[in-house]
């Protein structure tokens, strides 16, 4: 492993060096120090100053001054690779930078997530009455209510995250490698000739708590994050179990996709079901809408995305509004109902006839029914006096 040098560092890495735990905590999870400058990665690796920039900031950090000691030896074998990749005719420069930024904004979102997670469950108010050990960090001078861990939870948070890498990093590869099937399995079946002339169609649903704003005034940070993490597993579980697939979730609002229309119906019935009857979340309303879309970077855009949207803003606390589309595509399945509503125009979207979604009520056939015991007395039809 590389020892510390002496030579400048950025201002990021100052900071950083002011506590020594920080700085063995970040070289463990690089494997090891800080050592190379801009120049020296891009001269071993054989690139452009230039080219090693790029691909730096395709990665989503900033430039750095020559001289400035902010890169390991995994920054270099990372740009080993992908210049390999080019120099060999695999992928084009633009292509692998697109690849990169692909990496890089997951893994930004995804880092920071899992050091929320970690943190959470290190803090003090992890366990136990949360009032009492208010009263007991009260003296520190830490704000309780705030979302940010404190100095000491951070630092643990560090080491445990230094710790635990190496044996999360094999689970990281697994997922994307199981994502990355599925989505290369999905993008074959939708490129059938059968269905091309059509475009990519899907149903489009958003959920969206309800007076989510005047929540945000009443609650502390630390309690409104709780509830906005609450939200996200709570969607996640229910969309996943139906096959469907979060696109992305935005605080109070979670945008979900599906390829049957039954089970993005029964998605947004039972987000609603499950809402309702938890403690912690105000209700939900959700929009549901079929037709077409452009999936691009991992989203999904066009009029159907719209067209959901806007149904969410006019649906009834703790109900779904679906388009007419969607309303014939689950006419016939037998648990579920659709009510027409009135005709509006919404903004950006034009007129449409939403229907209200529901649950089926479905009644026994006669064969169902148990036979009539006659030896059992009738009940008196009479009404009572």
């Amino acid at each position: 492993m590389s020892e510390p040098t002496d030579r400048p560092t950025s201002l990021s890495q100052a900071n950083a060096r002011l506590d020594p735990r920080v700085e063995a905590a970040q070289r463990e999870i690089l494997g090891g120090a800080l050592d190379l400058d801009r120049r020296d990665v891009s001269r071993t690796v054989g690139v452009s100053l230039r080219t090693a920039e790029r691909f730096w900031h395709a990665l989503g950090f900033p430039a750095n001054e020559d001289g400035a000691a902010v890169f390991s030896h995994g920054d270099l074998t990372a740009l080993r690779s992908v210049a390999t990749l080019v120099r060999r005719g695999d992928l084009d420069e633009e292509t692998a930078l697109a690849l990169t930024r692909a990496f890089a904004r997951t893994a930004d979102r995804l880092s920071v997530w899992q050091c929320s997670v970690l943190a959470e469950s290190l803090s003090p108010w992890a366990q136990g009455d949360v009032h009492l050990q208010r009263s007991a960090v009260a003296d520190e001078g830490h704000d309780s209510t705030r979302a940010e861990p404190d100095e000491a939870t951070a630092l643990a948070t560090a080491e445990k995250v230094a710790a635990l890498a190496e044996e999360l990093e094999p689970l990281l590869v697994y997922a994307w490698r199981r994502h990355l099937a599925a989505a290369t399995a999905r993008m074959v079946a939708d490129a059938d000739p059968s269905v091309s002339d059509q475009g990519l169609r899907r149903c489009v649903g958003f959920a969206d708590l309800v007076s989510f704003t005047s929540l945000v005034r009443r609650l502390s940070e630390r309690e409104l994050a709780h509830v906005v993490q609450r939200f996200e597993a709570l969607c996640s579980d229910v969309i996943t179990s139906h096959g469907g697939r979060v696109i992305k979730t935005v605080g109070d609002e979670v945008l979900y996709v599906a390829k049957d229309p039954a089970a993005a119906a029964r998605i947004a019935l039972d987000l609603a079901d499950a809402i309702r009857y938890d403690d912690l979340l105000p209700p939900v309303r959700v929009g549901l809408a079929h037709g077409h879309v452009v999936s691009r970077l991992g989203d999904v855009f066009g009029t159907t995305v719209n067209r959901a949207a806007r149904l969410t803003a006019v649906a009834p606390s703790g109900k779904v509004l679906v388009d007419e589309q969607l309303a014939r595509l689950v006419a016939d399945v037998p648990d579920l109902a659709t009510v027409r509503q009135r005709t509006r125009t919404l903004r950006g979207v034009g007129v449409v006839t939403p229907s209200l979604l529901q649950r089926a009520v479905v009644q026994a056939s006669l064969d169902d029914l148990e036979p009539l015991d006659h030896d059992r007395a009738m009940p008196s039809t009479q009404e009572d006096p």
